[in-house]
Formats: C-alpha cells, structure tokens, sequence
C-alpha cells in the first residue's frame, strides 16, 4: 500500500542523506517526523479499516455456521414430524448455506491475514517514528553543539584580526599623537611666556628693593 511506502524510504541513511541538502537540519528533521505522523494517521485509517472487513466476515461465517446447524436439526425435526418434503427443503438450504459459509470462512481468514499484516506494518511504522524521534533529538543536539562551534572558531580566526582588534589599534595611535601634540603645545606654551615672565619677575625684585631701602632708611633716622 501507498501510505507504507515512506516507512521503507525514511531510514536512516535515507534522513542523513537529506540532511546534507537540507539548509536547516533541525527544521527539515521536524518536517520528516510531522510526514511520518501523517503517514501513520492514514495507515491507523486503513487498518481500522480492514479490521472492521475482518470481522464484518467473521460474523457472516459465524451465522452462516450457525444456520447450517439450525437447518440440519430443522430436517431431523421434520423427518420426526413425518414431513419428507420439509426435510428435503431443510437439508437443501443446509446446503446453500454450507457453501456459503465455506466462502464466508475464506474471505474472513484473507481479511483476517491482510488486517493482521496492515497491523505489523502499523506496528512496524510506529517504532520506526519512535526511533526517528530519538535520532532527531540527538542530530538537534549535535547540529546545536555544530554551530555553536563554528561559531566559536569563525570569532577565534578572526580574533586580533578583526574590526575591532584594528579599531583598537587605530585607538591607541591617536591616543600616542594626542599626548604627542599635548606636549609639543605645552613646549610652544613655554617659549612664547618666558620674556614675559623675566619681566614680572624684575618687576617683582624691583618693588622688594624699595620696600628694602625704606626700611634701612627708616631704621637710620631712629639710630639718630
């Protein structure tokens, strides 16, 4: 049957070879287990199908068993009463309904053989989807761990090499011309203000030497 078809297609060499092509594993795997619940949902149609075949079958044969049984007892009751005819009848339906009840019981054990296989199969389907469902949880966690180590190499060949390894880089040079500059200014500072500070400072001795000669002047006229 069609709905079957996936569960000898999805084997595991078949998953991993769709997870090559696939750009997201995680996603595709999630895809493959929803598909495998769909096939399992109509395969669950079919065999309950089939079963309820099965024992539509059964319980004709088992009438139709049962029939034979009431007819043959119903031709000796006839034959008891004195009434050939009856029996004959009897015994005639005994036999239609043993033939159908032979083809009753051999349509009953192939849809008894077809609903047992489609069983298996289902059987079959479901363990398959339970051991897809382990596999899909240990490739997340191994795809997860794979990308989280590209991840950490792409950063680690890049590192020192980068953008901002270069941006520091650039940094600190404008850093050490920025002192640079600093210093030289602080330099042309000095060279422009010297005149001006010998100037304050004569100007600065020159009062001092005032105050001074006052002083000893005054001092002078008391020691007269």
């Amino acid at each position: 049957m069609g709905i079957f078809k996936r569960l000898r297609d999805l084997t595991m060499a078949s998953i991993n070879d769709l997870l090559d092509k696939a750009e997201d594993p995680v996603k595709m795997l999630n895809q493959f287990l929803r598909d495998m619940g769909d096939d399992i949902a109509e395969a669950e149609i079919a065999v309950a199908k089939q079963i309820a075949i099965e024992k539509k079958f059964k319980q004709q044969y088992e009438e139709a068993e049962e029939l034979v049984a009431k007819r043959e007892q119903q031709a000796i009751k006839a034959l008891e009463a004195g009434n050939e005819d009856l029996a004959r009848r009897a015994l005639q339906d005994k036999k239609e309904q043993t033939q159908r009840r032979d083809e009753l019981q051999q349509q009953y054990g192939t849809a008894k053989v077809n609903a047992d296989r489609l069983r298996g199969q289902l059987t079959e389907m479901k363990d398959e989807y339970e051991k897809m469902k382990n596999k899909k949880d240990l490739l997340v966690a191994r795809a997860e761990a794979a990308k989280a180590q590209k991840q950490i190499n792409q950063a680690m060949s890049g590192f020192g090499k980068d953008t901002a390894a270069k941006g520091f880089d650039r940094m600190s040079e404008k850093v050490l011309q920025m002192e640079a500059e600093a210093e030289a200014a602080g330099e042309i500072r000095g060279k422009n203000r010297s005149l001006d500070d010998e100037l304050d400072s004569l100007d600065k001795s020159s009062g001092v030497d005032d105050e001074l000669a006052a002083l000893k002047a005054r001092l002078a006229q008391k020691d007269q």
